[in-house]
């Protein structure tokens, strides 16, 4: 079980950050809007990613540096456009409702947004398919999968927990002038996160 929970603690320790990822997560928990299908797309292209960096996908992956180029320049400019529209929401609290949708977003707008974040980071190509991929395969041929295992549960319980945890918020949310606060500080998450992928820090 050692090695399960060593990939246990090493993927919490990866997705716990803030990131745009968990950002939108939280951001539809407190809208109550399409949260399990954002939850499953998310903790599912999790595992995916991490199980392939256990089989070894990690080493093509560094041999490609073209492949993490052209991801990169499209995170760039998916986390500029959301940030935008963040800050957009941000300046319209009228509009910022618990009870409205963003936009008139749909489950598919939300699934879809919630895929973008996701694959079109490249850091999430070099923690999970790389970082996650190296140290699972230190455990061995049998010892890596349970590695894997135990990331990819992390992924399991933390976006539940920051999905549907977020209900407990939804009083404080119910004024517009805290979702202005919470789109404010997304759209310069959104905005930093892109800056930094631009500049390849």
């Amino acid at each position: 079980m050692l090695p399960f929970l060593t990939g246990l603690g090493a993927g919490l320790s990866l997705i716990v950050a803030i990131g745009a990822q968990n950002a939108f997560v939280l951001r539809q928990g407190l809208k109550r809007e399409a949260v399990l299908p954002v939850v499953v797309v998310c903790l599912a292209s999790d595992a995916v990613l991490i199980l392939a960096g256990v089989a070894g996908i990690g080493t093509l992956i560094q041999g490609a540096p073209v492949l993490l180029a052209v991801v990169r320049w499209f995170g760039v400019a998916f986390l500029l456009a959301y940030g935008v529209f963040a800050a957009r929401r941000a300046l319209r609290p009228g509009v910022l409702k618990a009870a409205d949708s963003p936009g008139g977003g749909t489950v598919w707008s939300a699934v879809l947004t919630a895929a973008a974040i996701t694959w079109l980071n490249p850091h999430v190509y070099l923690d999970t398919l790389v970082l996650l991929g190296s140290l699972a395969n230190t455990h061995g041929d049998s010892g890596k999968w349970l590695f894997g295992a135990g990331a990819a549960a992390g992924s399991a319980l933390w976006f539940p927990l920051i999905g549907y945890g977020a209900r407990g918020l939804s009083g404080f949310f119910a004024r517009p002038a805290s979702w202005r606060i919470l789109d404010g500080g997304v759209a310069l998450l959104m905005l930093t996160l892109a800056a930094v992928l631009a500049t390849g820090a």
